[in-house]
């Protein structure tokens, strides 16, 4: 048997007419026998704050009152050797020229996981991947995705990539970590300075 990886997806910005310039993908993923040793650390660290075992943890929710909480989140990732990180930031979406590409942006959205993901894996291991849900048409999308990933790696046995699969994310702990991340990266991007917590949270331990 091969080691097996857990894979949490998540973007921010990825609207095409949100008039907002970057879009990022992030990735954060595991061993699959860690999965729930950090699910269970995670759940921990909420309720030491005050929060209950189903509070969400999301960027959008940073702000000064909920800081030291967020903060521990974060030194929590980087001190587990068993997580790591990966974004892919589309500078400026504004400028994309979809209709030479013959392509949608929904599409572009989907080559964008394809980049994202194939960095990350290995033949030696196989992986289990679950990415935010996006709508309810985008499980056809998924399934391409799937099949690109595979041919891709030679995987027609299926034996690297097991399973893409949506979840929702507040169903999920680490996809809110990859929330979280990748709203920092969103934010920074951005060049917004307005929320004196966030720009704390994005100065601690380097998170960019």
């Amino acid at each position: 048997m091969k080691p097996e990886f857990n894979i949490y997806c998540d973007e921010s910005c990825h609207l095409e007419h949100d008039g907002i310039r970057p879009m990022i993908l992030g990735a954060v993923w595991c061993p699959e026998q860690k999965k729930d040793e950090i699910f269970i650390r995670l759940k921990e660290i909420k309720l030491a704050h005050g929060f209950k075992s189903s509070f969400e943890i999301k960027w959008n929710k940073v702000s000064k009152q909920k800081l030291d909480f967020y903060m521990e989140i974060i030194n929590y990732f980087f001190d587990d050797d068993d997580l790591h990180f990966r974004a892919l930031i589309v500078p400026d979406k504004s400028i994309l020229d979809h209709a030479s590409f013959f392509q949608t942006h929904d599409d572009f959205y989907y080559k964008m996981y394809f980049d994202l993901l194939k960095i990350i894996l290995s033949p030696e291991f196989s992986y289990n991947i679950y990415i935010d849900i996006k709508d309810t048409r985008s499980q056809s999308k998924v399934k391409k995705l799937t099949e690109v990933l595979r041919n891709s790696h030679y995987d027609f046995e299926k034996n690297i990539i097991k399973l893409i699969q949506q979840v929702r994310s507040h169903e999920v702990i680490l996809l809110q970590i990859t929330d979280l991340l990748a709203g920092a990266l969103s934010y920074f991007h951005r060049g917004l300075s307005g929320n004196s917590a966030k720009l704390k949270c994005i100065s601690k331990n380097s998170i960019l």
